[in-house]
């Protein structure tokens, strides 16, 4: 718990950030992205063209803007694999509910955004009221919901491998307005969902409820926090990142489609571990979960871009990258290794002192 309350104040404070862990694994994660364009620009001087990046980053973007939000449940010692599937079934939503019941753009993707919620709350509910594993119902919401997309989509004029185009220019504005005539809207959205998160998950009493009740719920029931209503909460925040994801793709892409978003759940994830998130709850930030899905997505970037790797294989780096962190986490917290590097800084010490 003593993550959330980070007092600022004084030099105690400030020595407590700046050895905290959450403060070295994102000076880690920075450098991993400084290597990551340090790599990349020298094989390839197209990397480092800005332009060119922010248009490759409406590939990545839905996983940074999911990623914030599935750092809550985790946190709460959950898991949420169904979020891409909800992407699909927000997609789909906005689009039949615009082209065949003729509701005005911005009503159909409001309507979106509140089916995408109570899916959210769905899940949420079994997980915290009736003690089915997050792994299990979010396994299963992953099917529901994606049938759910497919019995939308059904509904539609359209037949569903073509997918419902045609959209207005206001809704197709989210991704093509630029603010300085340079940095894309979506870009802005994203930042704003961080700085959102930062807030709500490290500055208020909520957040602190969250890393309670992952760190301890029975503690959490005691000092009078309705933890099942905590982590269901954060599985609506969950879905709800994932409509807005959707939202961005279909207006991006200016198609709306029942399977859009179906690959992202791997990429997701590792990027919440990757950023510092434990598996098993308690701990987590936005920021480091914010950088690892930048590094994730500029790995799938640079590496066709640099060195002519097919998108098929791009899971690969990813996947390895999700094992090596799992696994050092696993050996450097093991008392034993621990053990061992104190029995080898004193050994190093001493020969020291002895010359």
């Amino acid at each position: 718990m003593s993550e959330p309350n980070v007092k600022l104040g004084g030099q105690g404070g400030l020595r407590r950030l700046w050895n905290g862990p959450n403060f070295r694994w994102n000076l880690f994660l920075l450098i991993l992205l400084t290597v990551e364009c340090a790599v990349f620009g020298a094989a390839n001087e197209k990397f480092l063209s800005l332009p060119r990046v922010f248009t490759a980053a409406n590939d990545f973007l839905p996983i940074c803007m999911i990623s914030i939000f599935v750092t809550f449940v985790m946190i709460t010692g959950g898991i949420d694999i169904q979020v891409s599937s909800i992407v699909g079934l927000t997609s789909i939503i906005i689009g039949v509910a615009w082209q065949d019941f003729g509701l005005n753009i911005w009503a159909a993707v409001a309507v979106a955004v509140v089916a995408a919620a109570l899916c959210g709350a769905l899940s949420g509910f079994f997980i915290a009221y009736c003690g089915v594993q997050a792994m299990v119902v979010t396994l299963g919401g992953s099917f529901l919901y994606t049938g759910l997309a497919l019995l939308v989509s059904n509904l539609s004029s359209t037949e569903a491998y073509k997918g419902i185009s045609g959209f207005p220019d206001s809704f197709k504005a989210l991704t093509k307005i630029k603010l300085f005539d340079f940095i894309p809207l979506q870009i802005v959205i994203f930042l704003a969902m961080v700085v959102a998160a930062h807030l709500l998950l490290h500055r208020t009493k909520y957040g602190r409820k969250i890393y309670l009740v992952g760190v301890n719920p029975s503690a959490a029931e005691y000092s009078g926090v309705n933890s099942r209503l905590v982590i269901m909460s954060t599985y609506i925040l969950s879905a709800v990142s994932a409509a807005v994801a959707g939202i961005i793709m279909t207006s991006y892409l200016g198609t709306a489609k029942s399977d859009l978003g179906g690959s992202l759940t791997m990429n997701i994830i590792t990027a919440c571990v990757l950023g510092g998130t434990l598996s098993t709850g308690g701990k987590g930030s936005v920021l480091g979960t914010a950088m690892a899905a930048l590094a994730i997505g500029l790995l799938r970037f640079g590496m066709p871009l640099c060195f002519k790797i097919q998108a098929q294989y791009l899971d690969i780096p990813v996947g390895v990258l999700l094992v090596v962190v799992v696994v050092g986490r696993a050996v450097a917290g093991n008392p034993n290794v621990a053990a061992w590097f104190g029995r080898l800084r004193g050994r190093g010490k001493g020969s020291k002192a002895g010359a």
